[in-house]
C-alpha cells in the first residue's frame, strides 16, 4: 500500500475498505506510511481527540452525493448554455469553427473549417481527433447547440471523481462542500462562459486519472491519463506530468507511470513535428509564432502572472494544495501560457483555467488530511476549516460570475428582436455559401458552408450575415460588401436586433 491509499481516510495509517469502514493496513518495514509519514502528536489529549473524531466519522462514503451533485451542475451548465444560444450570445468564432469540424467527421468526411480558411483541416491548427467522439450525437442532433449541452455534461461528469476523492479522504459534508466549490469554480464558469472548446473532454479525463492516482490505482491512471494526447497538443506533457506524479507516489520505478511519462513526451513531439504540420497547408505549426524571439518581443509581466497563479491557488484552495505533488501536473499548461507571447493566454479570462481546476482541488484533497493531522495547531485548524471556506469562496465569487444569470427573469425569455434576427437567419437555405462574422454564427454553420469574414478565398458567397458595428448604417455595410466582393450585387435580404443579412442578386454585374 502506497503513501496515497494510507492517507485516504483523513488520518496516517488509515485505510477505507470495501464497505467504506476504517481499517488498519499492515504496519511493516516495506510500508513507506509507517517509515516516512510524519507522526501525530503523542499525548493522552491527542489519543482522546482521535478516538472522538474517528467515533464521529461516518462509517461509509455515501454513493449518490457525487452524482447528485454532478446533475445540479449539468442542468445549471445546459441552462446557461441554451440561454447564450437563444439570445444569440457567440462571443467567439470558435463555436463554428468545432461545429464545422465536428460537421465534417459526422459525414465521414475531413474535419475542414472553412471559418479558418477556404479548405483548412482543423488537425493541422490544433490537434483535438477527440472531437469525432461527438459525431454520432451531432448527426442526430445538428446543431451548435448540441456542442454546448455535450460541453455542459463533460463539465459536469469532472464533478464526480472530485467530489467522491474529497468525501473518500474528509467524509461526506466536507467532501461535498469542495464537490460544490469545484462545480462552481471560476475556472469552470468562464470555460461555460465561453461557449465550446476541446478542453472539454481534458476536465473529466484529468479528474479521474488523478483521483486514480491518489487511491494508487496506477493502471486506471494511466488508461484515463492517456486520452490527454487525443484532446489537444499540449496535453501530452500534461499525461507526462501525471505519469512523473505516479512515479513519485510509487517511489520506485514502476512500468506503468514510465510508459505514460514516454508516451505522453512522445505523442507530444509527434504531433507538433509530424502530425500538425503535414495538415497545416505551411508545413508547421502556426503557434510556434506566438514563443521565442520571433513572437513579437511581449513577455509576461510579473504581476500578471503572479495574479493569475494567486487566482489560480487562492480562492480554491486556500493556497493548502502546494503542500500536494498534485499540483505539478499545472505546470505544463501554466508553463506553455506563461512562456507566450500572446496577452490572452496569461490572464484569468476564457476558457485556459478550467483545465487547473480538477488538478488543484484534487491536489488539496491530498494535502488536507496530512494538515488535519500536522503538529502545529494553527495548521490543523486551517485544514478543518477550509472545505467550507472554498465553497463560501466560490459562492460569494458566483455573484459576478456566470452562474448568477440563471437568478435574473431575463435568462429565462428570449428577446422579441432576437427572436426576429433568428427567424431572418433561418431563411438562408441548406448548402448556401455565407460569409459571417461572430454573432450570426451559431444559427449558420449547421446547414451552410460558412466563411469568415473577409476571408472567402476569392468567393463572392451567396449570402453575408453580419452584426451591425456601433456608427454603421446598412448602406455602409453595403458598400463594404460590394468592395470586398466587387463582381458581385448584394441586395438586403432583411435587418432584425443589430443582425443584417444580404443576398446576392447575381455572380457578375
Amino acid at each position: 500500500m502506497d503513501t496515497a491509499a494510507a492517507t485516504a481516510g483523513g488520518a496516517p495509517g488509515r485505510d477505507l475498505g470495501q464497505d467504506g469502514r476504517t481499517v488498519p493496513p499492515p504496519r511493516t518495514p516495506a510500508d513507506p506510511a509507517a517509515t516516512t509519514a510524519p507522526g501525530p502528536p503523542a499525548g493522552p489529549l491527542w489519543r482522546t481527540a482521535r478516538r472522538l473524531r474517528d467515533r464521529a466519522a461516518p462509517l461509509h462514503v455515501p454513493r449518490l452525493d457525487p452524482y447528485w451533485a454532478a446533475l445540479l451542475f449539468f442542468l445549471a451548465f445546459a441552462l446557461l448554455a441554451l440561454h447564450r444560444f437563444r439570445t444569440l450570445s457567440t462571443s467567439s468564432w470558435d463555436l463554428g469553427i468545432f461545429e464545422q469540424a465536428i460537421r465534417g467527421y459526422a459525414h465521414f468526411r475531413a474535419p475542414v473549417v472553412d471559418l479558418k480558411g477556404p479548405g483548412t483541416n482543423i488537425l493541422g491548427d490544433h490537434f483535438s481527433p477527440v472531437l469525432v467522439v461527438l459525431a454520432p450525437l451531432y448527426r442526430v442532433f445538428p446543431s451548435s447547440l448540441t456542442l454546448l449541452i455535450a460541453q455542459a455534461a463533460l463539465f459536469a461528469v469532472s464533478v464526480i471523481p472530485v467530489t467522491r476523492a474529497a468525501a473518500r479522504a474528509l467524509g461526506r459534508l466536507p467532501g461535498l462542500a469542495l464537490g460544490i466549490a469545484y462545480g462552481a469554480s471560476w475556472g469552470l464558469q468562464k470555460a461555460v462562459d465561453f461557449d465550446f472548446h476541446e478542453i472539454a473532454f481534458a476536465l473529466p479525463l484529468l479528474a479521474f486519472a488523478l483521483e486514480a492516482v491518489l487511491r494508487g490505482r496506477w493502471t486506471a491512471a494511466v488508461c484515463w491519463a492517456a486520452p490527454l494526447v487525443l484532446v489537444k497538443e499540449d496535453l501530452g506533457v500534461t499525461a507526462a506530468a501525471i505519469g512523473a506524479l505516479a512515479l513519485i507516489r510509487t517511489r520506485r520505478a514502476s512500468p506503468l507511470p514510465i510508459a505514460l511519462v514516454g508516451f505522453g513526451l512522445g505523442a507530444a513531439a509527434l504531433t507538433l513535428g509530424v502530425l500538425i504540420p503535414s495538415f497545416n497547408g505551411s508545413g508547421s505549426y502556426d503557434y510556434w509564432a506566438k514563443f521565442g524571439a520571433d513572437g513579437g518581443g511581449a513577455t509576461i509581466p510579473l504581476d500578471t502572472a503572479l495574479r493569475t497563479t494567486l487566482w489560480v491557488l487562492l480562492p480554491t484552495t486556500g493556497l493548502l494544495a502546494l503542500r500536494s505533488p498534485l499540483i505539478l501536473v499545472a505546470l505544463p499548461t501554466l508553463g506553455w501560457r506563461f512562456l507566450s507571447h500572446e496577452p490572452h493566454y496569461w490572464g484569468i479570462d476564457w476558457h485556459y483555467n478550467a483545465v487547473l481546476m480538477p488538478v488543484v482541488f484534487l491536489a488539496l484533497v491530498d494535502a488536507l488530511p496530512r494538515a488535519r493531522v500536522s503538529t502545529r495547531p494553527w495548521l490543523r485548524s486551517y485544514a478543518h476549516h477550509l472545505p467550507a471556506a472554498a465553497l463560501a469562496a466560490a459562492l460569494a465569487l458566483t455573484a459576478n460570475l456566470p452562474l448568477a444569470r440563471l437568478t435574473e427573469s431575463a435568462t429565462y425569455r428570449t428577446p422579441p428582436d432576437v427572436a426576429a434576427a433568428a427567424r431572418l437567419l433561418s431563411r438562408i437555405p441548406d448548402g448556401a455559401t455565407v460569409e459571417s462574422d461572430i454573432r450570426p454564427l451559431s444559427r449558420l454553420t449547421d446547414h451552410t458552408r460558412v466563411f469568415w469574414l473577409g476571408n472567402t478565398g476569392g468567393l463572392a458567397p451567396g449570402y453575408i450575415a453580419v452584426q451591425l458595428r456601433d456608427g454603421h448604417t446598412v448602406r455602409q455595410t453595403v458598400a463594404e460588401a460590394v468592395a470586398r466582393h466587387p463582381r458581385a450585387h448584394y441586395v438586403v435580404l432583411g435587418g432584425a436586433a443589430d443582425v443584417l443579412v444580404l443576398r446576392r442578386t447575381s455572380a457578375l454585374r
